[in-house]
């Protein structure tokens, strides 16, 4: 099994979003993560997510949009009026993104962007199912004109979106740097680098007609969302969703008197690479990293190790991925923080402990982790597929030949 995490630091629309101030239009967001929010300012930012709408037959169901122009930005102050020594800014106060100025809304509308709060003198019992309304509208709660572009975007009537989640995104579009054209220049590598490769790998495992003729072990991919805030969701790693997949498919092949110990055995034959993004060395800040464990860019994808277990890395899945990798030809590093730094932590632990599966914590390595815009290395996603492709194949042989008492 492989399993990753897709989502990353962002930041989400506030349920009430509508914000103006001194002749802009603004809008309230809320932070979702611990992301690096000063590199969020200055960015030409976009909205996307889920949008739930109400159909003609009375029907709620959810689309997805994605408004790829920038119309959010989050300004800076000129240095001419606070010279800080270190940027400092309160997230409730001074991370609001403007999306334009009223005066040009007065213009294109005609009217204020402010629409009068309609009548709620009438109590609910003198109102009917249909006009009464348990929330205000959408167009009340945020910027009419935002809605416009949601609605046009997935091709409804405006007074047919009964709520939404959205959160912002660069515009900027990935692309190809360095002078060799050895860095890759993106937002949300961690963790779609690893994703990208967990998917990849499995499609790839499969190319051969024959891949799976003498397979005797399932190979599963599981990609997670909410990491970034504990993974303590429905569709997080701390729920029970990969413990029910793996229990519905561990009595696939089972003769009836094992069906009940199917599930166990299962666990105890399995083994989990917890894949997500590691850190390169920083030639800027070299001094943070552990002198013997500094992971290059390029050099191949990182085994992350921790003597506290924030990694659920150990010596005989080291043993393991040695082979694996070895019969990919692809490169390996080691990390471990230093013992006068934090370290960060992922769902291999929590999956390790709720499964009692074999664990191994690695990732690829990257530069700017919590950015809005991060850097990676152009050949260590293809020495990541590589390696897990090789997981994927090898796995069922080098199950046998790893004994621990």
């Amino acid at each position: 099994m492989i399993g990753a995490h897709t989502d990353s630091p962002t930041l989400r629309v506030k349920p009430v979003s509508k914000k103006q101030l001194e002749g802009f239009i603004q809008v309230g967001v809320e932070t979702y993560g611990g992301g690096l929010w000063h590199t969020w300012f200055d960015r030409d930012l976009g909205i996307a997510g889920r949008v739930m709408v109400k159909t003609e037959e009375g029907n709620f169901v959810q689309k997805l949009v994605k408004i790829a122009r920038p119309i959010l930005r989050i300004p800076t102050l000129a240095i001419h009026l606070d010279r800080q020594e270190t940027f400092t800014f309160n997230k409730e106060t001074q991370l609001f993104p403007i999306a334009g100025l009223v005066a040009a809304e007065l213009n294109r509308t005609g009217e204020a962007p402010e629409p009068t709060a309609p009548d709620r003198s009438d109590t609910p019992n003198t109102l009917s199912d249909e006009s009464f309304a348990p929330l205000k509208a959408p167009r009340e709660r945020h910027h009419p004109y935002i809605i416009e572009l949601i609605a046009n975007e997935v091709k409804v009537r405006s007074s047919s979106i009964v709520d939404f989640e959205l959160i912002l995104f660069d515009t900027q579009p990935a692309c190809i740097g360095g002078l060799n054209s050895e860095l890759i220049f993106s937002a949300r590598l961690d963790n779609l680098g690893m994703s990208y490769c967990s998917v990849t790998s499995l499609i790839n495992s499969l190319n051969s007609p024959s891949a799976l003729d003498n397979e005797r072990c399932i190979r599963l991919i599981s990609l997670f969302d909410n990491e970034e805030i504990g993974s303590t969701t429905a569709q997080g790693a701390d729920s029970n969703l990969l413990p029910s997949i793996i229990r519905r498919l561990s009595v696939i092949g089972s003769g009836s008197d094992q069906t009940d110990t199917a599930y166990e055995q299962t666990l105890a034959t399995s083994f989990l690479i917890s894949a997500d993004m590691a850190h390169s060395v920083n030639p800027n800040y070299a001094a943070k990293y552990e002198n013997d464990h500094k992971p290059a860019m390029n050099k191949g994808t990182v085994i992350k190790i921790n003597a506290n277990a924030r990694y659920a890395t150990n010596s005989p899945g080291i043993a393991l991925i040695q082979e694996v990798a070895r019969r990919a030809k692809v490169p390996l590093q080691l990390f471990v923080v230093r013992n006068d730094s934090s370290c960060g932590s992922t769902i291999g632990p929590m999956l390790a402990a709720s499964l009692g599966t074999r664990t191994l914590d690695l990732g690829n390595p990257q530069l700017s982790m919590h950015s809005i815009r991060e850097t990676g290395g152009v050949y260590d996603v293809g020495y990541g597929v590589q390696l897990f492709e090789s997981f994927f194949e090898h796995f069922g042989e080098l199950e046998d030949k790893i004994f621990v008492d």
